[in-house]
Parts: structure tokens; sequence; C-alpha cells
């Protein structure tokens, strides 16, 4: 077991602390903890203890299954050869640095987990503790760390809707003022949610889709961002809930039109410097940076199995919808998968950052942020080269143009992204063969699951399942 891997019991002191905590939130009117973990599918599993308990949680774990490694979005279970049948258990470790009072669920505080052996050791498939392995090879390796953040899309719906259907629950244009008002009191008691819960909020506004908003919020570490994802979603559901209103972070709610994205953006540093800022290369990027974002570019179509892995992500990854649908990188790019930022003069050193567009909510964050990471390291490690930055729309190129200019279209459907991952050494590795294959298992399955399904079905097949 490494440094940075768990260890059950916790650290020294863990115990005592978790008692004394447990106490504190007493005192507090919290009288149930949450304990989350982001699934293969990207779902958001959880099981609650008392808050009484939370020291001998922290002492002794909460069990749960191994088999949710490859529960399909809508729980149908698919098997490897390691996981997938009804044997062995897990125990739920949580992480006391990240628990959280919930403001919008009284009563309720909120923490992740790790998913440790009953034998004392890591989860091969437990995505928070690749990602946190992926930043501490980094470290070693490089002398690198980051700072990450996932943007949060999501559809508004009248919770009074016949069924399942979506009937968007404001009107008005896209980024319209309009949309701001008829949401006014729920937005600003979600901001009023996020800011007790200590989350740094950069923007909320009205987004281009019908009902759609979208939130950004303040960088951490990779493991604190994927974390702060989860719990913002978690925090926007009840919010709306309590209002009457119901969301949906599905990448598309409808088979037409743009969908719900959750794009990341991310920064490498080295001793307190931002790579991606003040250096010799095209927009300030220091040689690391640029081969940190060809290796990205040269992952991409294996890393949509991991950033865009529902069949419902084929219908937002479509192009001139601002989706980033082709290999091409440029500054303030849109239409490009790789979007680098370099923010306003002055703040460059701090802000500069690349964008991964390709990304929705249906991707578990823990393992797009870890394959991400992987496959920019992979670049920085052959100091690969990055090519000519694309401007405008690629979709305007014909074959001929595109193909000199290194621009290719990403996997049109799931099937072509799992056959892209499975050939792809550098994200396999990163993963581990325990978790790659239950990426491709679950993948297959969700193949499977919408077999025959318009693009309509598909989309009401997932459109309240995130």
């Amino acid at each position: 077991m490494s440094e940075s891997d768990p260890v059950p019991g916790g650290r020294p002191g863990e115990v005592e602390r978790a008692t004394a905590l447990g106490g504190e939130l007493s005192g507090q009117g919290v009288h149930g903890v949450v304990l989350a973990y982001v699934d293969t599918a990207g779902i958001a599993r959880v099981k609650t203890v008392p808050t009484a308990k939370l020291a001998s949680t922290v002492a002794w774990g909460v069990g749960m299954s191994p088999v949710f490694d490859t529960f399909l979005a809508h729980d149908a279970i698919v098997a490897t050869d390691v996981l997938g049948s009804p044997d062995g258990d897990l125990r739920l470790y949580p992480d006391l640095d990240r628990l959280t009072v919930l403001a919008a669920q009284p009563g309720w505080a909120w923490v992740p987990v790790d998913r440790i052996t009953q034998e004392g050791e890591p989860h091969p498939a437990c995505g928070r503790t690749v990602l946190r392995r992926t930043v501490a090879r980094a470290a070693e390796r490089h002398g690198v760390a980051f700072k990450a953040a996932v943007e949060i899309e999501w559809a508004v719906g009248r919770g009074d809707a016949d069924g399942d259907a979506f009937v968007p629950a404001v009107s008005g244009p896209a980024y319209g003022a309009t949309r701001q008002i008829e949401l006014s009191d729920c937005a600003a008691d979600l901001l009023g949610a996020l800011s007790a819960q200590g989350v740094e909020v950069e923007q909320l506004h009205p987004e281009y889709a019908a009902g759609q908003f979208e939130i950004s919020v303040g960088a951490l570490d990779p493991v604190a961002a994927a974390d702060r994802s989860v719990l913002v979603r978690q925090t926007i559901r009840a919010v709306a809930r309590r209002h009457g209103l119901r969301v949906s972070f599905a990448p598309a709610v409808l088979g037409q039109g743009v969908g719900n994205g959750g794009h990341l953006h991310l920064s490498a540093w080295r001793d307190g410097r931002n790579l991606h800022a003040g250096g010799p290369g095209r927009y300030g990027m220091t040689a690391d940076a640029e081969s940190f974002v060809a290796g990205v570019l040269d992952h991409l179509p294996a890393l949509t199995a991991l950033t865009a892995p529902s069949p419902a992500s084929r219908l937002r990854l479509r192009p001139s919808q601002w989706a980033g649908v082709f290999t091409a990188w440029g500054r303030e790019t849109r239409e490009a998968a790789l979007r680098v930022v370099t923010g306003t003069a002055g703040v460059r050193e701090r802000a500069s950052n690349l964008e991964v567009k390709p990304v929705d909510l249906a991707a578990n964050p823990y393992l797009a942020l870890a394959a991400v990471i992987a496959a920019g390291l992979d670049g920085l490690a052959s100091s690969a080269k990055l090519p000519e930055e694309i401007t405008g729309d690629p979709a305007r190129y014909d074959a001929a143009e595109a193909a000199a200019r290194g621009v290719r279209r990403l996997p049109a459907s799931l099937a072509e992204s799992v056959e892209a991952f499975g050939a792809d050494e550098v994200l396999r590795a990163a993963l581990g063969p325990v978790l790659a294959d239950a990426v491709t298992a679950v993948r297959r399955g969700e193949i499977d699951a919408v077999d025959g399904l318009d693009d309509d079905r598909v989309a009401a097949a997932y459109r309240w399942t995130y």
C-alpha cells in the first residue's frame, strides 16, 4: 500500500476526530451522514449512517458490494472475470477532510468515500483511489501538480409535468434575463446553499438549450474537484426539489438540440508556477504544457469512452454545436475539442488552463480526470509536439483538408469509443486491468440496452437517470 492510499481505520487520530466531529454535527441538528461514491456508469451511489455512527464508520468502514462496479445506469448488471458476481464485500471509508453539512438537506451531512477491501487493500475499481494515484504519479515522476474544475450544465424541468416528460420550467432565450428572473428564488437559494457549504462559485447563468443553466466553480486539486462536482450536483437537485422543480444532468434530455456538458478545466503546475502561462510557447504555454495538451489530443478518441460514456452522450456530440467533436485545439475556440483558455491580461499566470469539451455528466468525474491527466502525462513524457491550432468550425473542412490538418471526427458511436479505449494501452494501464475491463463491460452493456431505439427514445431512457 502506497503512502497516498487510504488506510483502514483512517489516519492516526481519525477515530478521535470523528468522535468529536460527530458530537459537533449532532449539536447542529445533523442526524445522518451520506457516504457517496460514483460507479463505473457515472451514477452517484450512497449509503447513509446516523451521525452517532460516524466514528465507527471511520474506524471500520461500512459494507457495500463490489457488484456496483458493473451496474448499468438503469441497474441491470453485467460482469467481467473479476466483477459482477454476488460474492464479496467492500468497506466504505469516509474522507473527513471533505465532510460537508448539506445546507439544502437539513439534518444531513455528505462525505465522499474511498472503497477498501475487507483485507485492508484499496479496491482496484475505486475511481477516487485511481485519481489519487495518478496525481501522485505526476508529482513523483514529473514534479507536476494540478488544479481542476468541472463545469456543470443542467436542464430545469417542471415538477408537475406528466410522467417522465421534460417540460422546461423557464422560458426565454439563451443567456436571457427572462430565465434568470423566472428562476430567481431557486437560483438565489442555490448560491446561498453552496456558499454555506464552502463551494466557491465563479458564475451561474442561463445556457443555450431550453431550460438549461450552467454553474462554474473554483479550481481545486483533482480529487477535491471531482468530490466538489458530485457535491454541487447533489445540492442543485436538492434545492430544485424544494422549489417543486426537477433537474436533469443527462447528456441530452431530448433527441435533438444542444445537450448538457460537464467540461473539464485543468492546469498543470510546477514549483508554484502555472505551466500554461508565461512560457515561450504558443499563447504563453511552456514546452511541457504544450506536450501535455498534445498528449490529451492524441488520446481523445479513447478518452471519450470515459468522458462521454453514455449512449445519450452521442446525442450531444454533434458537429457545430460547440461540443468539441473533432481532434483539434485552439485558443478560445469553442468548436475545438481542446480549448486553450488564456484568461484576461493581468491574471493569466493563475487563470490559464486547458478546457476539455467532449465531456458530459454521465462521466465518473474521478475516472475522467484520471484518464485525461494520464493522457497528458504520456505527452509530457514523450515531449509530444502540439500541431497547429484550428480556428473556426472544423466541420467546414472537406476530407482532404481535414486529413492534412490532422483533424478527425471523434467516435460517432459509443461502440467506436469502446474499441478505441480497448486499443489504448496508456489509458488502460492508468485505470488498471480490473477497472478497465469494468469500463468496457459497462459500456457494452449500455450499448445493448438501447439497441434499436431512436434518438428520442434514447434521450428519454436516460433523461432522469443522471
